[in-house]
Parts: C-alpha cells; structure tokens; sequence
C-alpha cells in the first residue's frame, strides 16, 4: 500500500460529541457482532451502518457538521440552487434500485443496491470535499474502493475509461424538468484513476445511509477532484475505450474539462480557484493542488500539462 502521509487521528478527535456518543452507543449494542456479517436489507436515508471496518485514510481536519452537509447541496436533478436538494429530494424512491455494470468487460451484471453492499467491508473514510465554486466541506464519507466492483466485472483490453450514469426520472426528480443539462448527468473517469485505493464507492456518511440530497442510494467520491466529478445515484457504470463525454464538459466545455483535477493555479472562467472557504468558516484559505491529495495521485498525471487538460 503507498505510503499516504496523512496524520492519523482517532475518531473521537475529530467527530463532534453528540455524533461521537450516538456513534459509541450503536456499537456497543452491536458488541460481538462479526465484521463480515450481511447487511440488514432494504436500508434507507438515515438509518445507522452496521459496524465498520478501521480505515487507515483519514485527515486532521475538523469535520462539516452534518446539518451543513446535508443541506447545502449540489444537485441539479433537484434543483439549482444549493437549499433545494435537501427540501425536493424526499421524492426519491432508493428501494428497489439497481446498477448495471456493462461495456468491456467479461462479467456484465445487473446489481440489487443491497447485494452490491455487501460486496466488501463497508469503513468510514474522512475525505475533503472541493466544489468548484470555492467551497469545501470534510466528511466522513463510507463506503469500499471501487476497484473492489472492477476487480469483479473484469474489464477487458479495450477498457480505458469508467462512465457513471445518474438516474434520470423527472417525476422524481423535478430538477430534470429543465434544460440546465443534458439528462441523464454523465460523468466519467480514466480507468487507472477509477482503480486507485482513495476513489470510493460510497453508500453513507457520518455512520449512516446517505441521505437522498447527497446521492442515494450510491454515488461516487473522487477526493482529489471537484466535486461534480461524483457521480451521484448511479443506475449505470459502463467501461469504455473512448473517453465519454460528462455532461458539465458538454455543457461547457470551456470551462470544465474531464479531468477536473482541483488546480489552484488554473481559474474557473469567471472566478479564482487559488483559495477556498470551508462551510463553516468566515476566512478563505488556499485551495491545495490536488486537493491536497497531491502525494498519493500526483504519478497518475506524470508528463500531463494540467493547465491544458483541466
């Protein structure tokens, strides 16, 4: 495993109390319970994980608290503005819901959401999370590797690329009414960058299902890239030879490229991108290369000009 050079931090640290209380109290009723034990099915929005694994990634950085993270949104299926999501997202139905994994490989399938939780150990990663338009939140995101859902679909030769497909339904998702995007949202990904250990399928945060306005019932966090490079409520994951075309490059391409790789020293169009404000927080700070994932994916873009491919 690479060397990650991320302080390590006890959970207690860096969780608020009552958080940290409820979080204790869960496990110690589920005292004796084996890691490895199926999941409950037909978890929704809300409810508490069962036990997770340790993970050896997490930061120093005071958490977002929840009610931020969970109410200042982006997600346009639900609306534009950042309050939105939280008030129209209740419309989502997670259950029944499947993904289907197809294109190059040698095991296309069709998964139930609740087999494909099960397929590993679900830990709790606390990641950064870097908008493009200059903000930032921390939260302790859960979930497994994606290339735990690779490893199984075996992609052939020919897969260089990963896109993600949304759910596109605008009965309930009243955001899709508008031409704001072409719908379904697409996004996509390089298949070493898919494969790396930090880019995470994610199906909770703060210890619990995700909440519908942050991308239930399975979404994907690439911590190294902006925020709308994670997809949210998958229905599709499709391996591909050509690079796909995600929807805010067809939307603009001149203003976001398929990398999307959080660069300081390479401005939005019509703002800065050197400098952040975490939610929370009254002053900026300086936005990080990579967002400050530099050490551990830096070699993935080896020899790239990353002021042309943005």
């Amino acid at each position: 495993m690479p060397n990650w050079k991320m302080p390590k931090v006890l959970t207690s640290e860096i969780t608020p109390k009552d958080v940290y209380r409820q979080r204790r109290e869960f496990m110690r009723l589920a005292a004796g319970t084996a890691l490895g034990v199926a999941l409950p099915s037909h978890l929704i929005a809300g409810e508490k994980l069962p036990t997770l694994v340790k993970s050896a990634y997490e930061l120093p950085d005071k958490l977002t608290p929840f009610e931020d993270v969970t109410h200042y949104n982006n997600y346009y299926e639900f609306g534009t503005d950042k309050e939105s999501p939280a008030q129209q997202a209740g419309s989502l139905k997670t259950r029944p819901w499947t993904v289907t994994v197809e294109g190059e490989v040698r095991n296309p399938k069709v998964w139930d959401i609740d087999s494909l939780m099960k397929l590993a150990a679900l830990e709790e990663r606390v990641y950064r999370l870097r908008c493009v338009e200059a903000w930032s939140m921390v939260i302790p995101w859960v979930g497994f590797p994606l290339a735990e859902l690779i490893k199984r679909a075996e992609p052939t030769g020919n897969a260089k690329f990963v896109e993600f497909t949304t759910l596109n339904d605008p009965i309930q998702m009243p955001g899709v009414n508008s031409p704001v995007l072409d719908w379904p949202y697409r996004e996509g990904l390089r298949m070493d960058e898919a494969m790396h250990p930090l880019t995470l399928l994610t199906f909770g945060l703060y210890g619990e299902v995700l909440p519908n306005q942050n991308g239930a019932p399975v979404r994907i966090v690439v911590p190294w890239k902006y925020g709308f490079k994670s997809a949210k409520s998958i229905v599709r994951i499709k391996f591909m030879e050509q690079m796909p075309v995600s929807s805010w490059m067809k939307a603009g391409p001149s203003e976001y490229g398929f990398y999307s790789n959080v660069n300081p020293s390479v401005d939005h169009p019509r703002w800065s991108q050197a400098k952040e404000r975490r939610i929370g927080d009254f002053f900026k700070r300086p936005s990080l290369p990579f967002n400050g994932y530099a050490d551990q994916v830096a070699q993935l873009y080896s020899g790239m000009d990353l002021q042309k491919n943005f």
